[in-house]
């Protein structure tokens, strides 16, 4: 089966690929199929935001199409800033900007435990909807280490490495991230079906 992708990101679309391969499918990006589109993320969860994007996209296409949305939860912050991560502080923040301000609002803070949380979900047809969610437990850090991935990665912390998102190589990040654990379950829930 073929997956569009409800992104223009092309890490995001090898991410897929590099799982859903092997049961044989494949994703594609909007741009791959002349698609421009860019839906509002009016949700008040990720889940609401993914499905709000893949539903958008379903509508007009009609073909399977998988989104996802994902974000940073600080503890401290009561969940900030969550839906918000890539809009956090405003319109034309880089991401080092964002880290910066993050970091700013957390300089007297101790409890420093975050998460990465993806949701996933896939629309195959009119009556056929899968909703996966991951999530990856760290903590921030009082500066940023590392040049790799995007976002928050490099004030992220993971134990299991004992590294930030920012220092670990792409195989390393994606053996543990967020993205690939909803996509996991969600590989999963396409065998249960058959698919």
């Amino acid at each position: 089966m073929e997956f569009i992708i409800a992104t223009g990101n092309k890490g995001k679309v090898k991410d897929f690929n590099l799982i859903l391969n092997k049961l044989g499918h494949s994703a594609i990006s909007l741009k791959d199929i002349g698609v421009e589109m860019d839906v509002e993320e009016t949700g008040k969860t990720f889940m609401e935001n993914a499905y709000l994007k893949a539903k958008s996209i379903y509508d007009i296409i009609k073909k399977p199409v998988i989104a996802d949305d994902s974000g940073l939860c600080v503890k401290a912050l009561n969940g900030r800033p969550g839906v918000y991560s890539a809009r956090y502080g405003g319109e034309g923040l880089t991401d080092k900007d964002r880290c910066l301000k993050l970091l700013d609002e957390m300089e007297t803070i101790e409890d420093r435990e975050a998460k990465f949380v993806c949701s996933i979900c896939a629309i195959l047809s009119d009556n056929d909807v899968i909703e996966t969610e991951g999530e990856v437990c760290g903590s921030l850090l009082y500066e940023m280490k590392g040049n790799n991935g995007f976002g928050y990665d490099p004030m992220f912390f993971v134990k299991e490495y004992n590294k930030t998102f920012g220092e670990l190589s792409d195989n390393e990040k994606n053996s543990i991230s967020h993205r690939r654990k909803a996509l996991d379950r969600f590989v999963e829930i396409l065998k249960e079906k058959g698919v």
